[in-house]
C-alpha cells in the first residue's frame, strides 16, 4: 500500500443517499468494498463508470483466468496493493494457483508460462510501459487470441491502470 491511511475515506453508510444506496447494494447488499464506497463520493461518475467496469470484469471475451492474469499484472506494475489484493482472491476463483500469482510479479519471461500466457503478459507490460502493443507482441497475441479478445485485453489493461491510479491516489485501504 502506498498510503497507510485514506486521503478520501469510504462514504459511511449513514451518509448514503437513496441513489447511492441503490448503486452500492445492487450486487451484494451485505458487503460494500472500500473501492466502491470511496468512488461513490462522485455519484455521477460512479453511475456511468460501473457499466464499463462490469463489462471488463464480467462480460469480457477473455477467459476469466487470462483476464485475471492481466488484471493482477496491471495491479503489480501500478504498485496498487489494493488492486492486487482484491484480484488475488478473484484470480484464485478463476483458476490461478498461489505459485502462478506469485510468478505474475516476475512478468512474461518467467519460466512456466505458456506461449499464449507469455504473450498476454507481454501485452500488459507493453501497454503499461508504452501505452502501445509492439508489433512483435501483436503478432504473438494473434496466434492465440481473436480480435474481440485483444480489444477486451487492451480495455481491461486501461481500466485497471485507471482504477489503480485512483486507488493509489485516494489511498483506498484493504478491508479488515
Amino acid at each position: 500500500m502506498r498510503l497507510s491511511r485514506p486521503r478520501l475515506t469510504p462514504l459511511p453508510q449513514s451518509e448514503w443517499n437513496d441513489e447511492q444506496r441503490e448503486l452500492l447494494t445492487r450486487g451484494n447488499p451485505q458487503r460494500v468494498l472500500n473501492v466502491f464506497a470511496t468512488l461513490i463520493r462522485h455519484q455521477d461518475l460512479y453511475r456511468r463508470w460501473m457499466p464499463f467496469a462490469n463489462h471488463v470484469l464480467f462480460k469480457s471475451s477473455l477467459p476469466p483466468r487470462e483476464r485475471e492474469m492481466a488484471i493482477l499484472r496491471v495491479g503489480w506494475l501500478c504498485r496498487s496493493g489494493y488492486e492486487f489484493h482484491q484480484h488475488t482472491r478473484i484470480g484464485k476463483e478463476a483458476g490461478l494457483s498461489d505459485a502462478e500469482i506469485e510468478r505474475l510479479k516476475s512478468g512474461p519471461d518467467a519460466p512456466g508460462w505458456t506461449e499464449a500466457e507469455s504473450a498476454l503478459l507481454r501485452a500488459v507490460d507493453d501497454l503499461h510501459g508504452d501505452q502501445f502493443i509492439s508489433d512483435a507482441t501483436w503478432q504473438r497475441l494473434g496466434k492465440h487470441y481473436d480480435t474481440r479478445q485483444v480489444v477486451d485485453l487492451v480495455f481491461a489493461v486501461g481500466q485497471y491502470m485507471m482504477v489503480s491510479m485512483a486507488l493509489n491516489s485516494f489511498g483506498v485501504q484493504i478491508e479488515s
